[in-house]
């Protein structure tokens, strides 16, 4: 889970209402604002993907933000976490664990550990593949905030 802090010439209401506009008009993403303490405003941003196949590409970063007042005239602080999306977590878990069991039940049998190598393998090239995408979702969702926030 990665932070950006970002500090803002604007006030929480407006911010507010420029991400709202800004992600609710590009397709694909799934935008969610609840008020949440007295001087903060929180924020769920996520793309939905409709497509099995391309899950574990598109569907894995999940943005969670605050929005701060703070004490200073016309001034905001911005507070997003990066997290993976559950469900692609239990899916490269899935694999690895799969592996891992499989090696650990096949060290007499040879077949269940030649499959059981294999099933590793795949977990660990698409953990591999996850923590690759993730760092260039996560530059492109910078950028979109960014944007968006000017």
């Amino acid at each position: 889970m990665k932070t950006w802090n970002l500090k803002v010439k604007s006030n929480p209401q407006e911010i507010s209402k420029k991400l709202d506009s800004g992600l609710g008009t590009i397709g694909g993403f799934v935008f969610r604002m609840d008020t949440g303490t007295k001087n903060s405003v929180i924020f769920k941003v996520r793309k939905r993907s409709l497509n099995y196949l391309n899950f574990i590409r598109e569907n894995q970063i999940v943005v969670n933000g605050k929005i701060l007042e703070t004490d200073s005239e016309n001034k905001t602080d911005i507070e997003i976490t990066f997290s993976h999306h559950f469900l692609t977590m239990l899916y490269v878990s899935f694999f690895v664990g799969l592996g891992l069991l499989a090696i650990i039940l096949g060290i007499s049998n040879r077949a269940t550990m030649l499959y059981g190598g294999i099933s590793l393998l795949i977990g660990i090239a698409l953990w591999i593949d996850v923590r690759k995408n993730s760092e260039r979702n996560i530059r492109k969702y910078k950028t979109l905030i960014s944007e968006i926030l000017e």
